[in-house]
């Protein structure tokens, strides 16, 4: 029976190995509660209508699984509404776009973000909403991405960097983040056994990356030819246990 126990329980767990699946999939569009959950939402405004970038539109709202990740379709319901729209004469009206850093969610017009990729459009015309968020969202994220982000979120809440210091943060393992955390605590804390006066945890952020990270960075990259392209990922490998 359809109702029954047995048949709820399958459903559900056809729909956990589909998400799994999906996470692993490079092209899966990125779904906006999931990725802002990860991120954390901080605050919103309104951009207005303007021309966006076609490639970065990489979400959607509520779509993410009727196309993929270049817009593709990926359900074939739709084919008669594609079809209704390309054939439409006239210009099409604008789609509306919420915009997390890089990274644009389709909030209305899926099927012409479509048509404008298959046109090879570059730009496209969107109302834009931005929501700003505690780590900073990069166009080349993946649902797989997504644990590391969350862990950063969690370590940029306790240890607030600046926001010019956001935008390259990038680590593959979310416990590097605890670590991470941890660490800038501990140096905070042994600079007030000094007598230093730390009177907040920006401020606590701030001396910490500038007196602590950006130094051990410099030496290493002194000294180490290969060493990795960004900062954190330098201190994580080299600062935490070998300077």
């Amino acid at each position: 029976m359809g109702d029954s126990f047995g048949s709820a329980w399958w459903q559900g767990y056809a729909t956990r190995l589909r998400r799994i699946a999906a996470a692993r999939d490079p092209l899966a569009l990125m779904p906006l509660d999931e990725t802002l959950a990860a991120l954390g939402r901080t605050a919103e405004t309104y951009e207005g209508l303007r021309k966006v970038p076609v490639d970065g539109v990489v979400g959607s709202l509520a779509r993410a699984e009727d196309f993929d990740r270049l817009f593709r379709p990926r359900n074939r319901a739709l084919r008669e509404r594609w079809r209704a729209i390309a054939d439409a004469v006239g210009e099409l009206p604008p789609v509306r776009l919420v915009r997390l850093g890089d990274m644009y969610f389709v909030e209305d017009g899926h099927h012409r973000i479509a048509l404008a990729r298959v046109r090879g459009a570059e730009t496209v015309l969107a109302e834009v909403r931005s929501v700003c968020t505690v780590a900073f969202a990069m166009r080349c994220l993946t649902l797989a991405d997504l644990p590391s982000k969350r862990a950063e979120r969690m370590f940029l809440e306790r240890v607030p960097l600046a926001d010019a210091d956001r935008t390259d943060l990038w680590l593959d393992d979310p416990a590097d983040w605890f670590r991470l955390a941890d660490s800038a605590e501990a140096w905070g804390f042994r600079q007030t056994l000094r007598g230093r006066v730390l009177r907040d945890r920006a401020e606590l952020a701030g001396a910490w990356w500038h007196e602590e990270v950006r130094p051990v960075v410099e030496r290493v990259r002194n000294r180490e030819t290969g060493a990795a392209p960004r900062e954190i990922a330098v201190y994580v490998s080299y600062g935490l246990d070998h300077v």
